[in-house]
């Protein structure tokens, strides 16, 4: 089983425990339900051609309460079975979901690159799913072992030493096969996998604007440029497909033949007869049922390692940064309180730097440094308490004007965000308990920017990033605000990286990097 699992299935013991009850009952009582059945009919045939006498003296009583006991149980422990074994990988996933995703974000924020989005989502979500499944497999494994170990061979012992013989050697045969065949799967499986990844990232990718889409009309194009993915991913999971039906296949077959040997070598009445064979047509259903945890096993351990390497700890770099540390930006140095103006051309590059030097991204060409490290190797986490940054796009939280001033840090009471909102010339947005919609949806980008603004000076951070901090906003309160944060950054000496084109807002700073 997963090493994952084992610690989430360990708080769910007894459950796991009373579903293997459950399944194993269930099991039994399928196969001892049919063989009932058979001798029952068989039996009945041939009283009836034997005469009234034979008729008259047949017990058809018991054989019938049998097989009404076994459909009963057979459809509770089957009930008892799916309920438990759900339960408990329900409850375990979830448990490992939360702890998987904490440790890729705590990578992430170490500065790990997760990839894209969109396929590590897809892997991520797939390989958890496959985890699930074999949780609750586990429980209906223990099913197919104790009927096709037990009860078949019990009931086919009934027809001579020979027949129960040919049944162990049959049962030995198909698991021997399953995972002969089984064997070949994992490039298979491996195959459909990365083809899925990529599809899902793929179309993760070109469904994000999807407002663009329908407005342009680019629903035929993105399906033709995903054509090439999606294809790929179906050839991979026809070839699986295939592999797994020659499973299948073998199963079915060696099944028949293993009956067709039994009935050959029986040594039974008619009703004997066809209760043993229909008790092991019953088991080797099941147990062929097994072949699937063959198939699914190697899937399962490259999923599980794919897992590992996600839930892996990545400590980030154990370098000491001072609380005002000093800032190299493309080849110059500045001191703790230096106003610094990133210049030049759109699209060259500056809100990309001034992301890479915060942590949030890697793909900067330029040289950083903070306090001599490279911000790459210090990841966000060991930067967040270094810079407050107000991003281009100005992201909120669905709640209160509060709640997403309360994102900066804990315990800032009502006075102190009042005045960030002044600074930000934002006092007059709205009231601190005015609800402002998912992303800020009842306000303007204007709005949106002076309330990042005005939560990015609540961090209280020895430097702040801005990145267009003005754009929306008239003349006149664009000037406001310059006057404003000039005041607010004397005060507190707090360091400033500014990107903008606007030349009001390129007054604050006193120094100019060009790009």
């Amino acid at each position: 089983m997963s090493i994952l699992l084992d610690a989430p299935l360990a708080g769910q013991r007894r459950a796991l425990r009373w579903g293997m009850v459950c399944a194993g009952g269930a099991a039994m009582a399928a196969i001892g339900l049919l063989a009932t059945a058979g001798w029952f009919l068989v039996g009945a045939g041939v009283a009836g051609m034997a005469g009234p006498l034979a008729v008259a003296g047949f017990n058809y009583l018991l054989p019938s309460a049998a097989i009404r006991a076994a459909a009963i149980s057979r459809t509770a422990g089957r009930y008892g079975e799916r309920m438990l074994g759900h339960r408990a990988a329900l409850f375990a996933l979830a448990d490992l979901r939360a702890h998987l995703f904490a440790r890729m974000a705590q990578n992430a924020l170490n500065g790990r690159d997760p990839g894209r989005s969109g396929a590590m989502a897809a892997r991520f979500g797939r390989d958890v799913d496959l985890l699930e499944d074999a949780a609750i497999r586990r429980v209906a494994r223990v099913g197919g072992w104790m009927a096709g170990a037990a009860a078949g061979l019990v009931m086919v012992a009934t027809l001579g030493w020979r027949a129960g013989l040919v049944m162990a050697l049959g049962m030995v045969a198909m698991r021997l096969t399953a995972r002969s065949l089984a064997a070949r799967l994992p490039q298979l499986q491996a195959q459909v996998a990365q083809a899925h990844a990529a599809a899902q990232g793929d179309y993760a990718d070109m469904a994000g604007p999807a407002a663009d889409i329908a407005v342009y009309d680019l629903a035929p194009q993105l399906a033709a440029a995903l054509e090439g993915s999606v294809s790929a991913q179906a050839q991979a999971e026809r070839m699986l497909a295939r592999g797994e039906g020659s499973i299948t296949a073998s199963q079915t077959m060696l099944a028949g033949l293993i009956l067709a040997l039994i009935a050959a070598n029986a040594q039974a009445s008619a009703a004997m007869l066809a209760l043993g064979l229909l008790a092991a047509m019953a088991a080797l259903e099941i147990w062929a049922g097994l072949a699937a945890h063959d198939a699914r096993a190697p899937q399962l351990r490259q999923a599980e390692a794919r897992l590992q390497a996600i839930g892996a700890a990545h400590p980030p770099a154990s370098v000491p940064i001072s609380t005002r540390p000093m800032l190299h930006i493309a080849g110059r140095d500045f001191s703790p309180g230096a106003r610094v103006l990133l210049s030049g051309p759109s699209g060259i590059g500056k809100t990309r730097l001034l992301e890479t030097l915060a942590g949030l991204r890697g793909d900067a060409p330029q040289t950083l440094r903070v306090d001599g490290v490279d911000p790459r190797i210090l990841g966000l986490a060991s930067l967040r308490g270094t810079f407050a940054v107000m991003a281009q796009d100005a992201p909120l939280v669905a709640g209160t004007l509060a709640d997403n001033l309360a994102l900066a840090r804990p315990g800032i009471d009502q006075t102190t965000m009042e005045r960030a909102l002044w600074v930000a010339c934002a006092q007059d947005i709205a009231p601190l308990d005015q609800w402002l919609g998912g992303d800020g949806a009842h306000l303007s980008g204007g709005q949106r920017r002076r309330i990042a603004l005005a939560r990015a000076l609540l961090a209280g951070r020895p430097w702040l990033l801005l990145d267009e901090p003005s754009e929306g906003l008239d003349r006149v309160t664009e000037a406001l605000l310059c006057q404003r944060l000039r005041q607010w950054l004397d005060e507190t000496g707090t360091g400033l990286v500014l990107v903008s084109h606007r030349p009001a807002m390129a007054q604050l700073a006193n120094q100019t990097v060009n790009l």
